[in-house]
């Protein structure tokens, strides 16, 4: 006579509890969006609000202790640290349309805060973070050093060889969208789903027939 077990861990692994199947790997990212919890919440604030006191501290500083005129050797001449007032864009570029990249910035912040409400992924919150306090960063400038508000100049101070003269902010938001591309290729999604795996699911979905 063949008896039956009662045991709950001989009962076969179901779609759910079997491993790899209909799922990611890779714990951080699957099929289904993750729950939002109070570390997700708090991450891009916290990224950008680093991002933007680290910002305007040092810009402080260089303003209160470097003279223009005589830059601070770090390495040789290929890193200093050069005080330059910048009223183009990142790395000096765009100069003579401040009061456009002023808007744009605005456009930037608002977009991020605005979206934030849709992220569940820690890395998209780490790549928003990263250039919303950029952001945030050089539009203090634009709005409260000289010549004026929206025409204000960027305080820029590291050079780097032929590199162009930059900031904290600057650097922040490079990163922050080298981050943001990165997941954009791999189709990690704000969600945190991979928009393969999602598709794959929505292929497997039966549909139902036509009355």
């Amino acid at each position: 006579m063949v008896g039956v077990s009662n045991d709950p861990t001989d009962e076969p692994a179901g779609p759910d509890t079997a491993a790899g199947v209909g799922g990611s790997a890779d714990p951080a990212v699957t099929n289904r969006p993750a729950p939002r919890s109070t570390t997700m919440i708090a991450l891009l604030p916290a990224v950008a609000l680093f991002i933007l006191v680290a910002d305007l501290v040092t810009k402080i500083v260089v303003v209160a202790t470097i003279d223009p005129l005589r830059p601070i050797s770090i390495i040789g001449d290929t890193v200093t640290l050069r005080l330059v007032r910048n009223s183009g864009a990142a790395f000096s570029m765009a100069t003579g349309y401040t009061w456009i990249l002023t808007i744009v910035a605005l456009a930037v912040v608002v977009g991020i805060i605005r979206y934030s409400s849709r992220l569940r992924s820690p890395l998209w919150a780490l790549g928003l973070g990263l250039i919303l306090g950029g952001a945030l960063g050089n539009l203090v400038d634009r709005l409260f050093r000289d010549p004026g508000p929206l025409r204000g100049h960027v305080v820029d101070f590291v050079s780097i060889g032929w590199w162009p003269v930059f900031n904290v902010a600057d650097s922040a938001v490079v990163c922050g969208a080298v981050l943001l591309v990165g997941l954009t290729l791999f189709g990690v999604e704000l969600d945190g789903t991979r928009a393969s795996t999602r598709t794959r699911d929505d292929e497997r979905t039966p549909v139902a027939p036509d009355a």
